[in-house]
């Protein structure tokens, strides 16, 4: 990870909370201070695994846990999240490389999937851990594509090239225009939890999700919902015909050993891994 400093100037406007962490997220990856956490994504049977995605925590000694919503937005406004992602990324492909077929997915930021030198990033990684880019999914959401639209499209081109899928994220909560779906070449659609949640109690989120699927395969995408929490959602989902859930029903975000654990253990209650 990068050691550059932020210049004061660049400070300005941050509370004392915010520079205190600022001060500390460069040297956190090498510190040992993060570590990567996976959320599982199952068939709509709710037992085959077909992915996970990864989410980064940070323990910070003197803070304690510090919720990625806080440092996340800050490490983007103060030109630090390269060097986040890069770690997140190194990490994953080394933690799973040995997980084949399993798909891993990761966020990036609307900042660096603009950026030219992004691809090259990834490219360098793959070669570097042996990892498939077939295996490997990029999470982006609909901001990504308003910061510079041409260089996003090249990006998302190459990365189809070399064989890597991206997903839109939280569809449904941002600008969500359908020429966006028309221009760009996504692969996967997620459907934001806050229509997952009322799914099956609301007439008006349920017609929602039933457009978003029906659109997704118009489209040839696969279609993702998130935040599934209880059987009825599920039950829901499958007959709307999602293609994949995540969410607590299916177990919370763990680290890999126990994720490891889950996939050797039969009779912990095993998750099937979809083969490729």
């Amino acid at each position: 990870m990068s050691s550059r400093r932020t210049p004061a100037s660049d400070r300005r406007g941050l509370t004392a909370d915010e520079q205190l962490l600022l001060s500390r997220l460069d040297e956190a990856g090498g510190r040992g201070e993060f570590s990567l956490v996976y959320q599982r994504q199952v068939a709509p049977d709710g037992q085959t695994l077909l992915g996970v995605e990864t989410l980064l925590r940070w323990s910070c000694p003197g803070v304690g846990q510090v919720k990625p919503s806080q440092f996340i937005p800050l490490a983007e406004r103060q030109g630090r999240i390269r060097g986040i992602t890069r770690w997140v990324l190194d990490r994953a492909m080394a933690e799973t490389a040995d997980l084949a077929p399993l798909i891993v997915g990761f966020n990036a930021s609307a900042l660096e999937f603009a950026d030219p030198a992004f691809v090259h990033e990834i490219e360098d990684l793959l070669e570097k851990h042996l990892f498939d880019p077939k295996r490997l999914e990029i999470e982006v959401t609909e901001t990504a594509i308003l910061v510079d639209g041409d260089v996003v499209r090249r990006n998302m081109n190459r990365l189809h090239e070399i064989g890597v899928r991206i997903a839109m994220d939280d569809f449904g909560v941002g600008y969500s225009s359908l020429n966006h779906l028309r221009l760009f070449p996504f692969d996967k659609l997620k459907i934001d939890q806050a229509f997952v949640h009322e799914c099956s109690k609301d007439t008006q989120s349920a017609a929602l999700i039933h457009a978003v699927v029906s659109l997704g395969k118009a489209l040839g995408m696969k279609v993702v919902a998130e935040g599934v929490e209880d059987e009825a959602q599920l039950t829901f989902l499958r007959i709307a015909g999602v293609d994949a859930m995540q969410g607590y029903l299916f177990g919370k975000a763990a680290p890999i050993e126990r994720l490891r654990y889950a996939l050797n253990h039969p009779d912990m209650g095993k998750p099937v891994v979809a083969r490729a």
